[in-house]
């Protein structure tokens, strides 16, 4: 039984002894160990894991999805590409590096009220500019509606998906270019379209290198040299 003359803060000691503490070379000692052990783990087993699991369960994308003809790399899955030439489908522009490089990745960092975006300036095409270019090369009114990627780069600048209605506007163009008829051409498009992701994440799309080397597989009298 305590004492009730006891004071109530010496009951609280009692109680409640006070923590020893840690001396500051323990302090140290305890948040080095803690930075190299979770260095070790999160930057060298945990990847090492996922390369072990990834590499032989995905071969393709674990080697950067690249995309061969006659056992030449021309491009990956992943990153889009410039195609210039008529009888090719088109590319979403870029604005990374020079354009699709995979090394200066990113948009254009401009806003939707920034003047720049949309009229351009002298080193930077705007939306305007190539919206009148794509009508000109595709043979549309001036004032034909065309879709949103056609004009706009993406946040990456790597994209290497258009969209059904921008291979759609495409269609006549390269079918003419190549000698063709327009339905051929379409019959290509629906057969290399991708339905969104797990049937519901994001859009129909079509990548663009896929359909340029079918193109030529199926819809040339010779297979070109050059893809650009």
């Amino acid at each position: 039984m305590s004492n009730s003359k006891e004071p109530p803060e010496s009951r609280g000691r009692d109680l409640f002894p006070p923590v020893p503490q840690a001396k500051l070379n323990q302090q140290i000692r305890a948040g080095f160990l803690s930075v190299l052990l979770l260095t070790l783990i999160t930057g060298c087993v945990f990847p090492l894991l996922l390369a072990a699991i990834g590499r032989p369960l995905f071969l393709h994308q674990a080697n950067g999805s690249l995309i061969k003809r006659h056992d030449v790399v021309v491009g990956s899955d992943w990153i889009g590409q410039e195609f210039s030439r008529p009888e090719y489908f088109q590319s979403r522009p870029s604005a990374a590096g020079t354009g699709y490089d995979g090394t200066s990745s990113g948009g254009t960092n401009l806003g939707p009220n920034n003047p720049k975006l949309k009229n351009g300036s002298a080193d930077f095409k705007g939306i305007a500019q190539l919206a009148d270019e794509y009508r000109k090369r595709n043979g549309l009114a001036p004032d034909a509606d065309i879709p949103v990627d056609a004009v706009t780069r993406s946040a990456s600048g790597l994209d290497p998906d258009i969209s059904p209605a921008n291979a759609d506007l495409q269609v006549s163009r390269v079918a003419r270019a190549r000698g063709v008829s327009e339905e051929a051409v379409r019959r290509l498009v629906a057969i290399h379209t991708r339905q969104p992701q797990f049937g519901f994440l994001g859009n129909e799309r079509i990548p663009v290198l896929e359909l340029n080397l079918a193109l030529d597989e199926w819809l040339s009298p010779r297979i070109s040299s050059s893809l650009r």
